[in-house]
């Protein structure tokens, strides 16, 4: 399904093009500013990352780290495109309403269940961009994300992630009406979704984790509501 999306539509994004990092003796200047590329890692400085300490320098400790780990995979060809063309299909649920209508066409009352997925969907993308995330009002890490990615600029704030809460909260429906073998699919696409916006330097690690543990929880409510 990932596959065949993304080369529906991921593939057929025009690409804008980008700034190209500077080279320094210490090794590539990290477009973002937070810090100076080396050979093999990155070194950051959190004053400099826009809302690291937004929540505690526990929270800080932990976005820095997992920044760090994400450096080391950042710039390999298959994990850019995998990453890119995750955080695109992600945008406004794309996938997940994809997946949705796919599974809508199956029979009378698969498409019914297909309009009650779709809402659902909808108002979880309602409840947390215009609702928790102006609560919180956390910056992100970047404004457009890593200037070595072309992806949509959010209008949001940071925190939670509202790709990974919509990756969480689809996943878990979805697994609740699918046979065994294809729930681990859907966890599959949701983390790599989720994963995404942090590759791209979207969203800090700890709005990611904050994002999937929403979309399990508004999940669970609507599974209460509207049955499996």
């Amino acid at each position: 399904v990932f596959i065949l999306a993304w080369a529906g539509i991921a593939g057929g994004i025009r690409r804008r093009p980008r700034a190209s990092r500077q080279r320094s003796a210490a090794g590539l200047r990290d477009p973002t500013g937070v810090g100076v590329i080396g050979q093999n890692r990155t070194v950051l400085s959190a004053p400099n990352t826009p809302g690291t300490d937004h929540l505690g320098p526990t929270v800080a400790a932990l976005d820095r780290w997992a920044d760090q780990l994400a450096e080391h995979l950042r710039g390999h060809p298959v994990a850019d495109r995998v990453f890119t063309s995750a955080s695109h299909l992600g945008d406004f649920s794309l996938i997940w309403h994809l997946i949705g209508a796919a599974r809508g066409l199956a029979s009378e009352d698969a498409a019914g269940q297909a309009l009650i997925f779709a809402a659902l969907v909808g108002a979880e993308s309602l409840i947390v961009n215009q609702g928790i995330k102006r609560l919180v009002g956390r910056a992100r890490p970047t404004p457009a994300g890593d200037e070595r990615y072309d992806v949509r600029q959010p209008s949001t704030s940071s925190f939670p992630s509202g790709h990974a809460s919509a990756a969480a909260f689809a996943a878990s429906l979805l697994a609740a009406n699918s046979p065994a073998w294809l729930r681990p699919v859907w966890w599959t696409l949701a983390g790599v979704v989720a994963v995404s916006r942090l590759y791209v330097r979207i969203h800090h690690a700890s709005d990611v984790l904050a994002g999937l543990a929403t979309g399990l929880a508004l999940a669970a409510v609507a599974r209460r509501l509207v049955g499996p």
